[in-house]
């Protein structure tokens, strides 16, 4: 799964679980039932855990292009930034 892909994966999560929580409620308080409201919130818990915990293939539509090893030696790495040199120009 790619980054695009685990930022739809959250947001359906959140939309499916809050769509299956404001339908609970309303059934449970039309019933008068605590029990179908959380059947009904249980049940939206495993279909958004179905929906979101595989790996489909439609949240992969941005793979990410690693580089080959030789490739990697050609290239730079980024060095870290002095931290020491921040603090004092701070104390002044």
């Amino acid at each position: 799964m790619d980054w695009q892909g685990q930022k739809v994966v959250e947001q359906v999560m959140q939309i499916l679980l809050v769509i299956c929580g404001v339908v609970a409620v309303v059934v449970g308080y039309a019933t008068e039932s605590f029990r179908m409201m959380m059947m009904i919130y249980a049940g939206g818990v495993v279909l958004a855990t179905l929906v979101t915990v595989p790996d489909w293939p439609f949240y992969n539509h941005h793979p990410l292009k690693w580089l080959d090893p030789s490739e990697a030696d050609k290239h730079p790495k980024p060095q870290v930034a002095a931290v020491a040199s921040k603090k004092k120009s701070l104390k002044k």
